[in-house]
């Protein structure tokens, strides 16, 4: 691809994708809820790729 055309199709694209932002989000942060949502799905995530701790480990006899 030509560098000018693509540079042409990032200026298009970056200015859809910053024009769908803003109509997306009209108050600018979301509500505490949301966030707090989200928060709790990405600590659950960690938790579940970090494995087992101390507390699960298998004990020799």
């Amino acid at each position: 691809m030509h560098s000018d055309i693509h540079s042409l199709l990032h200026a298009y694209r970056s200015t859809e994708l910053h024009r769908e932002v803003v109509e997306f989000t009209p108050g600018g942060r979301p509500p505490l809820r949301r966030r707090a949502g989200w928060v709790m799905i990405e600590l659950g995530l960690r938790l579940t790729q970090a494995g087992p701790g101390p507390a699960h480990a298998t004990r020799a006899a």
